[in-house]
């Protein structure tokens, strides 16, 4: 299972539905700049794809992290609670937010394939 990616620039990475990884693209925290803070969802919360989940904040601005699928949250990235930077030096592997259980694997195909999401994120 390839890498998928949301209009609200998350990425999901579902090789695992039982724990697919979330986190913010590259273009995001591009946009974002330094990142200095992220609030992560508790372990054992609930969300509907569209949810907020988290927050990341940098020194230009906050944004939400939303839920890219629906799921339970059954891990969070405590590496990057500790440095926050992870999200800016490596956002697709070490700066991951969290780890879902998707309830429904079919969401998936409502989000972006890495080429549509680089030229969706060339106008956005």
């Amino acid at each position: 299972m390839s890498i998928k990616y949301s209009k609200e620039h998350e990425w999901i990475n579902a090789a695992d539905t039982n724990a697919a990884i979330v986190g913010i693209t590259v273009h995001a925290q591009d946009a974002l700049g330094d990142v200095v803070f992220v609030d992560l969802p508790a372990v054992g919360s609930s969300f509907k794809a569209g949810d907020v989940a988290g927050v990341v904040e940098s020194v230009k601005a906050a944004a939400d992290v939303y839920m890219p699928v629906t799921g339970e949250i059954v891990e969070v990235n405590e590496a990057l609670r500790d440095d926050p930077s992870l999200a800016n030096s490596d956002p697709l592997a070490a700066g991951w937010f969290f780890k879902v259980k998707m309830s429904n694997v079919g969401e998936l195909e409502g989000l972006m394939e890495e080429t549509a999401y680089n030229d969706f994120a060339k106008d956005n």
